[in-house]
């Protein structure tokens, strides 16, 4: 099959989905054809079968904001008709179902089909927004196929925009091979900690979803006498946030602040502890990575999160913005070398035997092609 993948090229979740689909499709004979304005960061520009096209939005005086969605459009369009391509896969819905629906219909005798994928926020928070709402239930159900990334996500997209629609679960997958705690690295990890410290590691865009304070305030009392360090990983709006709050408490000399890191695999499997306290998780891939890794993982019982971390098995989970609770399982966690032991070796059985790459990539070849071959 000819695909075009549009998708958001940066660190979030949906960007590395979209990544590792693409590859994997490529890899099993797909012509795969990535659309943004740069090349997604996870992406190999050398794999075979895979072929990016950037997107090249005009600056104009007369606009103020650049109309991207539009130049995507243009842009999906020009590579369908170029490349023969048969089907659109927009990742996250707006701007790129929103584009993908256009493209299909801007051309007149064609017979590309839209397939959308919503991965969270784009239904929690832009969806949800009444400046985003019609168009994104507009997007979505001129879409020919539509799927989420977890149950939960489905019941989030029928409650807030499109009760009837149909939605297909193919849930995230992780590469067992590239998160492995086989990639424990202890000169990497001696950067950071001294022989006789435990290791906690956070890892997100600092939203202000991602509650990064509350990472900080639960490793502050969790880990309080306790000889530990926390590596945070990412930057966004609220990294001021996080390191005031590092500050207040008195943790900023215990904490490595790493900005942003395309490959986290080495850093994970060299630590020990994963903490997610997110107000909202559609499904939690930064969970996933690090059971893959063999960390236990605290978190918070929000959105998609327990279908990924098996609570009392692979991690610990606590109600949203319940800090103390959050502290209790990281105390508890890392006061206990034989819990925690345990809970990694679970956390990356579950993550291989749950969330493997194949089932999901074949899920997304017989949703394709059932669209070719009945007509949507």
């Amino acid at each position: 099959m000819k695909i075009a993948l549009a998708c958001h090229p940066t660190h979030g979740g949906s960007g590395v989905v979209a990544a590792e689909l693409g590859m994997r499709l490529a890899a099993r004979g797909h012509q795969v054809h990535f659309v943004s304005y740069e090349r997604p960061f996870r992406l190999d520009p050398l794999a075979s079968g895979v072929h990016f096209h950037e997107v090249e939005v005009t600056s104009y005086p007369l606009f103020r904001y650049p109309p991207y969605a539009l130049a995507l459009a243009n842009e999906l369009l020009q590579v369908v008709k170029r490349e023969a391509v048969e089907i659109i896969h927009a990742h996250y819905a707006i701007p790129h179902s929103l584009a993908a629906v256009l493209a299909r219909d801007m051309q007149p005798h064609g017979s590309v089909k839209v397939v959308t994928t919503l991965h969270g926020t784009d239904i929690t928070l832009v969806g949800a927004d009444p400046s985003y709402a019609d168009i994104t239930r507009w997007a979505i159900e001129q879409s020919d196929r539509v799927t989420v990334v977890s149950d939960w996500l489905g019941q989030a997209t029928r409650n807030e925009l499109a009760p009837d629609q149909e939605l297909q679960t193919i849930p995230n997958a992780v590469d067992a091979a590239a998160f492995s705690p086989e990639l424990a690295d202890p000169t990497l990890r001696a950067r950071f900690a001294a022989v006789d410290e435990l290791l906690v590691v956070h890892v997100s865009n600092f939203r202000p979803v991602k509650r990064v304070a509350d990472v900080i305030a639960a490793f502050a009392k969790g880990a309080a006498g306790i000889p530990a360090r926390l590596l945070m990983i990412g930057q966004g709006p609220d990294l001021a946030l996080a390191q005031e709050e590092a500050k207040k408490l008195a943790v900023e000399d215990r904490i490595s602040w790493l900005g942003l890191i395309d490959d986290t695999a080495a850093l994970l499997a060299s630590s020990d502890l994963f903490l997610l306290p997110s107000e909202s998780e559609s499904f939690g891939l930064a969970a996933l990575e690090a059971m893959a890794s063999g960390l236990p993982v605290i978190a918070t019982q929000s959105g998609g999160i327990p279908s990924v971390v098996s609570s009392g098995e692979s991690g610990l989970l606590a109600p949203v913005g319940d800090v103390d609770q959050l502290a209790q399982h990281v105390r508890t966690l890392l006061s206990d070398a034989a819990l925690r032991s345990k809970f990694s070796d679970t956390a990356r059985q579950l993550a291989v035997e749950k969330f493997g790459w194949d089932r999901v990539i074949e899920a997304y070849e017989n949703s394709y092609e059932e669209l070719l071959s009945d007509g949507g």
